[in-house]
């Protein structure tokens, strides 16, 4: 079960982007809260607690019990973020406020581990899905979820319904939908991937050296058509005697 992250906030009585600029300015970013039944409300935290929060083992996924001064304590989850474009320091935040007895619709990392025969024997492997949409309580989501391609051969494909997931989590994906696949290469594409020379590579050699005889030929021409020239001027004199 996930560990529950604790971190403080304060109530921000200013909101707009001057405040916003003093507040970053002390050292604590702008962030807002909301969730169903929960009215919005502004508040102040410190960057560098939210940064070790997002570098967690569940990142962006991690339930936080947030401690608002001067309020109750709420459990919520990281929505949204921002980061500065050249300093790349966090700018703002969005919390969401959850229960811990209500599912929640996330998105999980998918990591293929092991390696394939298929892959081994020229397949190409596919990952269609780098994220996995899920549905689960709070407490329940991974961090990741692994899928052993070990066995996986030419042509075998991992759908959504046969991705190993913890009791309680379920994925969001049609159970046929394709997660994995060893594709099968194109024959150009075998034909592409092997070295010129090499057993099985394309023979494309032999036209290619013609192509390049024939350009001489092709110059060789020239002096033909210059040479066509005093033939011309040959005929000429036999005009003239015939009018004689």
């Amino acid at each position: 079960m996930m560990e529950i992250i604790k971190l403080s906030a304060t109530r921000r009585q200013e909101s707009g982007k001057g405040p916003s600029n003093r507040l970053r300015r002390t050292g604590n970013i702008p962030a807002i809260c909301y969730g169903k039944g929960l009215e919005a409300f502004p508040v102040a935290v410190s960057p560098k607690a939210l940064l070790e929060v997002l570098k967690s083992a569940h990142g962006k996924n991690s339930v936080i019990e947030l401690a608002v001064e001067g309020s109750d304590k709420l459990t919520v989850m990281v929505r949204d973020y921002g980061y500065h474009p050249i300093s790349r320091e966090l700018v703002h935040a969005d919390f969401l406020q959850v229960k811990l007895d209500q599912p929640v619709d996330v998105e999980i990392p998918v990591r293929c581990v092991g390696k394939s025969k298929g892959v081994a024997g020229g397949g190409i492997l596919q990952q269609i899905f780098r994220n996995l949409p899920i549905r689960c309580l709070p407490e329940k989501i991974p961090a990741l979820v692994e899928i052993d391609i070990s066995e996986l051969d030419l042509g075998d494909t991992v759908k959504a319904g046969a991705v190993p997931l913890p009791e309680g989590v379920k994925t969001r994906l049609p159970e046929d939908q394709t997660v994995v696949v060893v594709a099968i290469p194109e024959k150009g594409e075998e034909g592409a991937a092997a070295a010129p020379g090499a057993p099985g590579a394309p023979a494309a050699a032999a036209p290619a050296a013609g192509a390049k005889g024939a350009a001489p030929a092709a110059k060789g021409a020239a002096p033909a058509a210059k040479g066509a020239a005093p033939a011309a001027k040959a005929a000429a004199p036999a005009k003239d005697a015939k009018k004689k």
